[in-house]
């Protein structure tokens, strides 16, 4: 294998979704794509073996989701790019994948040479988002919703695996009363009164792991 080939492993649970990106990618003489794998959790434990240059990351999976499972792959390889490639084109999912780290945002309709298109711009240091993505992003006039912060957004993911309001205050050296206070926010935010709802948000913004527990 050529040293010059950029490296790329694919990470979704739909083979058949994984295939086809192998096929598209394969064609391409520059690229090699080291492995396609079907959970974020085997990405995690992978992924120092298989050094990849730009891993393609589904959001919803079973288990670990690929929002952890960025998080996690960065902290193992911090030179890696993740772009995520979803059916989900909600800022909410958007904005919430690049503060977990992913260098870009692909929707799984687009063209198929777009997503090697998307690999070359993050192998040049450069955010890649697809138009639909880029949109999605753009502020709307009827639109009062506030973005969550950095911190509420790591809290949220805190809470949404289970863990206590006291267990999150000890994990990130701060108060109770901080943590209820950021929860407070959050569902203000989102638009959320309910714990359930909050849950569900959560669940369907692959924050909560397949825990089944609520906050």
């Amino acid at each position: 294998m050529s040293a010059e080939k950029i490296r790329v492993l694919i990470v979704d649970d739909h083979p058949m979704v994984a295939e086809g990106i192998q096929s598209i990618l394969e064609s391409y003489e520059e690229i090699a794509v080291v492995g396609t794998l079907g959970s974020g959790q085997a990405a995690v434990d992978q992924a120092t073996q298989l050094a990849p240059d730009v891993v393609l990351m589904d959001l919803n999976m079973p288990g670990l989701g690929g929002l952890s499972a960025t998080e996690i792959i960065l902290e193992q390889l911090p030179e890696t790019r993740v772009l995520i490639l979803s059916m989900h084109d909600s800022p909410e999912y958007i904005s919430t994948a690049l503060n977990h780290g992913a260098k870009g945002y692909i929707l799984k309709d687009v063209p198929t040479e777009e997503i090697k298109q998307a690999i070359d711009a993050v192998m040049r240091g450069e955010q890649y988002l697809c138009t639909g993505a880029s949109l999605s992003l753009q502020p709307k006039g009827d639109s009062t919703r506030e973005a969550l912060t950095g911190r509420e957004q790591t809290i949220l993911l805190e809470l949404a695996q289970g863990k206590s309001n006291k267990q999150v205050a000890q994990t990130l050296d701060i108060s109770v009363r901080t943590v209820e206070t950021h929860r407070k926010n959050i569902k203000r935010k989102l638009g959320i009164s309910s714990t359930a709802g909050l849950t569900r948000y959560a669940l369907e913004h692959g924050v909560l792991q397949g825990t089944g527990v609520g906050f």
